[in-house]
């Protein structure tokens, strides 16, 4: 099988070393001058437990199946990670309620080592920390996400793949003998038995360069913006620290690089269009967040950071949206999978996701 790779972020990396393993030939398309640049190095790169989605979901299954799979590929390739573990914390009565049912529906997810624990305990734990309640997920991390995906790349290229930078696809067409990609303005073409459109942000706009593919079957989009501030001091929490969830995210969080640093957010912004700008006004709103779980957050210790961007397949008040794999047997175009809304925790279900893809592909042969 001749398959191309639509976007080397970490879900095109991953699907492609995952088809290569399996005998595939293997070209992976970047239109951006490297790989990783966009969702892939815009995140907090976390390795999520698995404990907020829908029981029977795709982000619960592929997030829980992904984190283990993600933690021993590291272990094999040497990846950097860590595991500090993550507290998800209650300061209201009612936000109690929240993590009893994010703990409830974490163990129906197949979570491990879940507990609850009071505020004393937590206080124990993280004294900076004030909070009435806390859920503790030790099975929560961190890893260096662009060793990632060069581990990824360099297992594809191990097995005679390839990687093909500032390509962009222009258009596909469903031939007898295969799929027929369209690259740049000049529009050369290329014969490959599959393709796979893991091209994040533009995988709308991707689906819709494919002649014949259901207009009905391509999700709209809504983007919602992230942004993150660092921390200008000492940092003062050995976990991951997070609010209970808000509407389109899981609330301006504490996370730590693999360095110790000590960063905050994102927070949540719905915006039309891609724009990284981190607008220094928004420390505010930050502050305010923060002060909630960290009531000793000095004045001015915020610094602007960076920003991302999610692919969401839902908008500002409706329930979050699934990912979205659409494979042959659902579209009816053999050697096409599209994936659409691939947001958080994509990072961590990649590998998941990637075997979820190579067996939409190598089971129809």
């Amino acid at each position: 099988m001749d398959a191309l790779i639509i976007g080397a972020g970490a879900i095109g990396l991953a699907s492609g070393a995952a088809l290569a393993r399996r005998g595939a030939n293997v070209v992976v398309a970047e239109a951006a001058r490297g790989i990783g640049t966009g969702i892939s190095s815009r995140n907090s790169e976390v390795v999520h437990g698995g404990m907020y989605y829908p029981a029977g979901s795709l982000k619960a299954s592929l997030c829980v199946a992904g984190r283990r799979r993600l933690y021993a590929y590291c272990r094999e390739r040497g990846i950097a990670h860590a595991k500090p573990g993550k507290l998800i914390v209650a300061t209201t009565a009612g936000e109690v309620a929240k993590l009893e049912s994010i703990l409830e529906l974490g163990r129906a997810n197949g979570v491990e080592g879940l507990t609850m624990i009071d505020g004393a305990e937590s206080k124990k734990r993280e004294p900076a920390l004030s909070c009435i309640a806390a859920l503790l997920s030790p099975e929560t991390g961190i890893v260096d996400s662009h060793g990632l995906m060069l581990a990824l790349q360099g297992e594809i290229e191990d097995r005679g793949g390839s990687l093909a930078l500032m390509s962009p696809v222009t258009g596909l067409r469903k031939t007898a003998a295969g799929w027929q990609v369209r690259f740049g303005v000049d529009g050369e073409s290329f014969a490959f038995d599959a393709v796979v459109n893991a091209a994040g942000l533009s995988a709308q706009a991707v689906a819709r360069r494919t002649e014949g593919f259901p207009a009905g079957m391509i999700p709209p989009q809504v983007l919602a913006k992230g942004s993150y501030f660092g921390f200008s001091g000492k940092p003062v929490f050995g976990h991951l620290i997070y609010p209970a969830p808000v509407d389109g995210g899981l609330g301006v969080h504490v996370t730590l690089d693999l360095a110790g640093r000590m960063r905050f957010g994102p927070d949540v912004e719905w915006v039309e269009r891609e724009d990284y700008a981190v607008d220094p006004a928004r420390a505010a709103s930050f502050i305010d967040a923060i002060r909630r779980y960290f009531p000793q957050l000095p004045d001015d210790s915020l610094v602007p950071g960076y920003a991302g961007i999610r692919p969401n397949l839902s908008g500002p008040g409706e329930p979050a949206a699934d990912f979205a794999i659409s494979t042959p047997s659902q579209h009816g175009m053999p050697g096409l999978v599209h994936l659409f809304g691939i947001e958080s925790p994509g990072l961590t279900s990649s590998l998941a996701i990637a075997e979820r893809v190579a067996d939409a592909l190598m089971n129809e042969t």
